[in-house]
């Protein structure tokens, strides 16, 4: 706690002087009066087998009500007895969730034309990457906490079109490894394992497409060994939501999904088409004990239509990724995100996953993005080894404004 002497303006100077002696590698996190609620939920239940894939979109899901800010949001995959599922059984290639409106009393009309989806404020076309949050195997150990003062501000009836509500949709994307011939091959949706080659709406599938989304989609089989034998099971996502009603002393963020395949550049300043998952190739030099392997390095430049304070940051990658880096257009560093691979055999845990990528919460007004701006994404992968439908996407959220210190609010657990 700040105590003041000798007038306001030294309070104002102690106040600033603490806040940006918080180190940058931890969220802002100071007791307070405003209370910070927290629920747990579970999506609809899901069943897997050895091999078997879900690609599920869940609508009005469970979820708080009213003008919110949220904080966090995480999720696992847990089995009927509420205990967590490790990758090497269930591998989570990715939950994503989504913020919509629809009109009153039509929650069991399932046709998204009555649907108007909020996405957020990023920067690739239309319905691509519109997600509010959006993790995989990496989410038990990510933490996705903004940091106080700030908010995901949700929930405003200002902004809801007369006659709608807002709800909410999580997609859960599964991948039950389990006596399968080839576990990575199978996470990475190789397609000759899935024995595919058109895509869930029966178009071809490119000749030199390998493997990726459009092979593991809903209800497909991995190929798993010969004489395998395994019962299915019901399993849920369970998630985890925290937040704090709001109020006039929280500080909207807004949230920007970028991605490494993005086509933008500056010669087609209008177009920013993001292909969400690329390709991997073998790589290495020389032969025997004198062999020596390559990184995988891709990067693209991407204009930034609004700037601001950037407050969190973290990149999301695939099996085999090393990390990536997010630069200023005068090559300064904004986040660099490094993934966890785990060493063990628990869940949270795995060894040969990735099961956390580290975050970034830069001091107050520390790191700013201009207007128009144009920053460069790095995503490094091993090449020690073909990887399939990795992807290289990197989430910021950003501030118009910075704290007041006199008006700083900070949470508490309830």
């Amino acid at each position: 706690m700040v105590r003041c002497f000798g007038g306001w303006s030294l309070c104002i100077a102690i106040s600033v002087l603490v806040l940006s002696s918080i180190p940058c590698s931890n969220p802002l996190r100071i007791r307070n009066r405003i209370k910070t609620k927290s629920a747990v939920f579970l999506s609809p239940e899901f069943e897997l087998g050895p091999g078997s894939v879900i690609n599920r979109y869940y609508r009005n899901i469970d979820f708080p009500r009213g003008h919110i800010a949220l904080k966090s949001f995480n999720a696992e995959v847990v089995d009927e007895a509420g205990n967590p599922v490790p990758l090497h059984e269930t591998y989570l290639h990715h939950w994503v969730i989504y913020r919509y409106y629809q009109p009153k009393g039509n929650s069991q009309n399932h046709n998204e034309s009555n649907f108007m989806f909020v996405y957020n404020s990023g920067i690739c076309q239309e319905g691509v990457l519109g997600q509010y949050y959006g993790l995989g195997s990496e989410t038990r150990k990510t933490p996705t906490f903004v940091p106080d003062p700030y908010g995901i501000e949700v929930g405003n009836p200002a902004e809801i079109p007369d006659g709608y509500e807002e709800r909410w949709m999580v997609n859960v994307h599964a991948i039950d490894t389990r006596g399968a011939e080839d576990g990575l091959g199978c996470t990475e949706c190789r397609c000759d394992l899935y024995n595919v080659s058109k895509d869930e709406y029966g178009r071809p599938l490119r000749p030199d497409y390998r493997g990726g989304l459009l092979c593991c989609y809903d209800q497909t089989q991995c190929r798993v060994r010969k004489g395998f034998q395994g019962a299915k099971r019901s399993l849920y996502l369970r998630y985890t939501v925290e937040w704090v009603d709001w109020t006039d002393s929280i500080l909207p963020v807004k949230i920007y999904i970028l991605d490494v395949t993005d086509t933008w550049n500056a010669l087609n300043s209008a177009a920013h088409e993001c292909k969400v998952e690329y390709e991997v190739v073998e790589s290495y030099k020389g032969t025997g004990m004198t062999s020596h392997r390559f990184t995988d390095t891709k990067r693209t430049r991407v204009m930034m239509p609004t700037g601001g304070y950037v407050v969190y940051g973290v990149a999301h990658q695939h099996t085999g990724g090393t990390g990536s880096t997010l630069y200023r257009e005068d090559g300064r560093v904004i986040c660099s995100s490094i993934p966890i691979y785990g060493k063990g055999k628990e869940a949270g845990d795995e060894a040969g996953y990735i099961v956390g990528m580290s975050t970034c919460y830069p001091q107050p007004g520390s790191v700013k993005i201009l207007d128009g701006e144009t920053l460069t994404l790095v995503s490094n992968y091993s090449s020690s080894q073909a990887h399939t439908g990795v992807m290289g996407l990197f989430y910021i959220l950003v501030a118009d404004q910075l704290p007041d210190p006199l008006k700083l609010f900070t949470h508490s657990p309830l």
